[in-house]
């Protein structure tokens, strides 16, 4: 008996351990742990003349702002983005997926309307908001970049593929959109802002 207690309970040290280096926390600008189901503004790692932070838009056809896009202005915040993982825990951790949503979205969208992966004609998958037929099942990873500048990208998962990396699409008829590529080095580079109330 006192073996076989000993014996679950180093089973659980080992898994609890691996868990741990395998699942680091996500941190924000100020170093503190994203929170589960908390609101942050998603902006560029470094700030360059290319642009600011995320926000819904109308682009192409649309007549409903549903696609996700990168703000042209290096001076925007973007809008505050909610970011929530189903498992029930405090903080978001880089092995999670997540549902991302804006909070406040247009009347003329459906709510609630979160992040979705939409197949686009020949052009791959384009992230949207809720309101498209051809949505890829799915969902969102934040993982870490591996470089002295820090920061993070996100990965689009589907249900029975490999994820890709959610970039910036570079096409001028895009309006800086944000789509899923294979390729980890066009992925968008980004931090976490934490919005407070002064701030939203």
């Amino acid at each position: 008996m006192k073996f076989t207690t000993f014996f679950s309970l180093f089973l659980l040290c080992g898994f609890t351990s691996h868990l741990g280096s395998a699942s680091a926390d996500v941190v924000d600008t100020d170093g503190n742990p994203l929170e589960n189901g908390g609101t942050y503004f998603i902006r560029p790692v470094i700030i360059t003349g290319n642009g600011g932070g995320v926000e819904f838009a109308a682009t192409g056809n649309e007549t409903c702002p549903l696609s996700v896009r990168q703000n042209p202005s290096p001076l925007s915040n973007g809008l505050p983005v909610e970011i929530s993982s189903p498992i029930k825990f405090p903080f978001i951790k880089e092995s999670f997926i997540l549902d991302i949503r804006f909070p406040f979205v247009a009347p003329c969208a459906p709510s609630p309307s979160k992040w979705t992966a939409v197949k686009f004609g020949g052009k791959g998958l384009v992230v949207k908001l809720t309101g498209y037929d051809n949505t890829v099942a799915g969902g969102f990873k934040i993982k870490s970049v591996p470089n002295d500048i820090g920061g993070y990208i996100l990965l689009f998962c589907p249900e029975n593929s490999s994820c890709g990396y959610v970039a910036i699409e570079i096409y001028p008829t895009t309006n800086k959109r944000l789509g899923v590529t294979p390729y980890e080095e066009t992925a968008f580079w980004i931090r976490f802002q934490r919005v407070y109330t002064s701030s939203a």
